[in-house]
């Protein structure tokens, strides 16, 4: 059983409905956008090589290292024809250790860094961008790569959009279980949620286009927690829903926002990139970040995101990760940058 609460009574409460073997119950807490801001120190980061600029990119995570690995669209708004990397590991400083996936991509978007430091990305182009067709060979994908930059495994097919169990439609992320099960976001053509094997094997897909309890639009995030649980930023649907790992809905969270990027660290703190919220799309919330916890869903800090209307090109950011220490890295799709938050 599933509900979700009323909002009838107004922005001043926030309310989630959680559903688990003890029952259901539900959490109150302040207005949205209303919590503190600790993080007033904003600046661009990364020190790329002599001549790179950063491209379009929404797909970063931090390792167990405390390393930040970035995923970019080559310095532009594709890779077709680039010979640039993509994929780099960054240290806290911002220096780039590696880069690796020159000539593998069309247009990466989510980035995931497992238990073992095998790096994750998924290659979704869009049918308006290069590599969004079936005559390409590249995009529509999930890599698996060894933290040194060899590919070890290849999900889909390139260039090729679907929706069966072995082609994606613009794949939007992909975590990794602890048993090395693989969930994939196939978000932004498809709206569903794929599992496999660790092997690579079709188990079973979740979701259909829709707003109810299980439905997605634009799934765009995936994160799990230390319990195991699967959060999933249902981004159109303005809202996170929370999943066991057979697709059973567990909860449904709308106090972070219009979600586009969540990373949960190894103590459940949890962070989310809204980088979409507005009068129109979701109207009681702004766009920005916010920090809280996967475990009881309460939020604690709001960042807010300055600047035009997140319908135009800059938008705030869309992938969000966090170091060992708090401090949280945005990486933004149309302001074409990485911007590291601080707090005094």
């Amino acid at each position: 059983m599933f509900d979700r609460m009323s909002t009838a009574c107004g922005p001043l409460i926030l309310s989630a409905i959680v559903v688990s073997a003890a029952g259901t119950w539900a959490q109150t807490g302040p207005a949205p956008n209303s919590q503190p801001n600790p993080y007033p120190n904003v600046a661009p980061w990364g020190q790329l090589p002599a001549g790179r600029v950063w491209g379009n990119t929404s797909a970063i995570d931090v390792d167990a290292q405390g390393h930040i690995w970035i995923a970019d669209k080559c310095g532009t708004t594709s890779c077709i024809g680039r010979t640039e990397h993509p994929v780099m590991e960054l240290d806290a400083s911002g220096k780039v250790l590696r880069s690796f996936g020159s000539g593998l991509f069309a247009s990466p978007h989510g980035i995931h860094v497992d238990s073992e430091g095998n790096v994750w990305v998924t290659d979704a182009p869009g049918p308006g961008v290069a590599g969004g067709t079936a005559t390409s060979d590249k995009g529509q994908q999930v890599m698996k790569f060894s933290p040194d930059g060899k590919l070890l495994l290849t999900l889909g097919k390139a260039g090729v959009m679907g929706s069966d169990t072995g082609t994606f439609n613009q794949p939007a992320d992909v975590a990794i279980a602890p048993n090395g099960d693989i969930f994939v976001a196939d978000g932004h053509g498809n709206a569903r949620i794929v599992k496999f094997s660790k092997d690579g094997t079709f188990i079973k897909e979740w979701g259909r286009k829709g707003t109810g309890p299980g439905e997605f639009d634009v799934p765009h995030a995936l994160e799990f927690d230390s319990r195991g649980r699967l959060f999933v930023g249902d981004r159109g649907n303005s809202r996170i829903q929370i999943f066991d790992q057979e697709g059973q809905l567990l909860a449904e969270w709308r106090q972070f926002g219009r979600p586009s990027g969540i990373f949960i660290d190894v103590n459940d703190a949890m962070y989310v990139a809204d980088s979409e919220s507005n009068p129109k799309r979701n109207p009681d919330y702004r766009r920005g970040l916010r920090v809280g916890s996967a475990k009881d869903g309460s939020v604690t800090a709001f960042v807010p995101i300055p600047g035009p209307d997140p319908t135009s090109a800059a938008g705030g950011p869309e992938g969000i990760a966090a170091g060992p220490d708090g401090t949280i890295y945005g990486a933004e799709t149309g302001g074409r940058d990485i911007k590291r938050y601080t707090k005094n």
